[in-house]
């Protein structure tokens, strides 16, 4: 039999705006080694050099060799073999996967952050056993990605998933058209959605700038600005939510990112999703990630699982 500690390790990466991470998982999902450093923001070449700076220390560490995936908040363009869609705005237009693997002398797979989430949940964690899960960061950002039967589904032009750069639906009179976006779009889901977005809102309403986390607390206490700002948070969440359910119908949503740590919007956004939802009934589970933020880490490294 063979021993699966001398098997290839699984290595993923995460390349993020502000940090990069590597894991280094088994076959059986435990973890070997784990390692971040700061993104060199703004250096194509110096975001290569640190994925090969991580991979070595990784190898070294564990002295074994290993598949490499890669999740980027962006995709590879199949049309181009170029990244698009990237925030980190420094990577689009760069033919990464063949760079990176000229670097490291073997291939490498490449995926959306938001799918690497997604595939990890699926694999072994919230949505573990689902056929389609839908899983949504909210975080700085807000974006989604689509797991089926536990591989990423990219879809015909690579952009699976890409539900952020979406308005939000069925605005009302007050929110529309909404604040501008880093996507020349207007009133988006990800400039809505995200904690930016739930912060931007208290700000306006209130006049004071807080974090998520003193505006959540605020709430908590009674106070009647912090929890209305909780409240039309959860319902421009639910109708994105709600859409996506009228299209993919997946059997779990699965919520990750910092705005994921929210209890009451669990409570919240199950009653506000049904009223938007085209069926005489609606009934799914709304999950936390499993694995927090580590989970795009390990859906990059899971990229290699089939």
């Amino acid at each position: 039999m063979t021993d699966p500690h001398t098997a290839p390790l699984r290595l993923g990466i995460d390349w993020g705006g502000t940090k990069m991470e590597i894991i280094a998982l088994e076959a059986d999902g435990s973890e070997r080694f784990r390692l971040r450093v700061p993104t060199p923001r703004e250096d194509y070449d110096g975001c290569i050099r640190a994925v090969v700076g991580l991979v070595g220390a990784a190898e070294a560490a564990t002295s074994r060799s290993g598949t490499i995936g890669l999740g980027i908040p962006g995709s590879l363009s199949p049309a181009t073999g170029l990244v698009k869609n990237a925030n980190s705005t420094w990577m689009n237009g760069m033919p990464l996967d063949r760079d990176l693997e000229a670097a490291l002398a073997r291939p490498v797979r490449i995926e959306n952050d938001a799918n690497c989430l997604a595939v990890s949940e699926a694999t072994d964690g919230a949505g573990k056993g689902a056929h389609v899960v839908h899983a949504i960061i909210i975080g700085t950002g807000c974006g989604s990605g689509i797991a089926i039967d536990g591989r990423a589904h990219r879809g015909r032009n690579g952009i699976g998933g890409e539900w952020g750069n979406i308005p939000v639906p069925w605005m009302t009179d007050e929110e529309f058209p909404g604040p501008d976006c880093w996507t020349g779009k207007r009133g988006t889901i990800d400039r809505w959605c995200s904690g930016t977005g739930f912060q931007w809102d208290y700000q306006q309403v209130s006049g004071v700038k807080l974090t998520g986390h003193e505006i959540i607390e605020r709430a908590r206490a009674g106070e009647a600005a912090a929890a209305a700002t909780l409240d039309r948070y959860a319902s421009r969440l639910a109708r994105a939510m709600a859409m996506v359910a009228n299209i993919l119908d997946p059997d779990v949503f699965v919520l990750g990112g910092g705005m994921s740590n929210i209890e009451e919007l669990y409570d919240l956004l199950p009653r506000e999703i049904g009223r938007h939802v085209f069926s005489d009934q609606y009934d799914v589970p709304i999950r936390k990630a499993v694995h927090g933020d580590s989970s795009g880490v390990r859906g990059a490294a899971w990229l290699w699982n089939a």
